[in-house]
């Protein structure tokens, strides 16, 4: 990871994984109530909590990571 974010925001809800840039703006916009062009991690979940989307603006464009975790069945869970 390149960036050192001051904060990173979990949205609680599952997000339709077909969502891109411009849809997860929206999300963080209209129902996280945020400002996407903070110095902050936006981390997203899949239904089956399988596979996390990370949003973040670097001051030049905003980045999506993607990540399927791993094949032992991994889940990500949060408390």
């Amino acid at each position: 990871m390149f960036v050192e974010p001051s904060d990173i925001y979990l949205y609680l809800g599952n997000v339709d994984f077909r969502k891109s840039i411009n849809g997860l703006i929206v999300v963080v916009e209209q129902q996280m109530e945020l400002n996407p062009f903070r110095d902050a991690l936006f981390v997203f979940c899949n239904k089956k909590r399988d596979k996390l989307k990370v949003l973040y603006w670097d001051k030049t464009g905003f980045a999506l990571w993607y990540k399927r975790l791993g094949a032992t069945r991994s889940r990500f869970v949060y408390c």
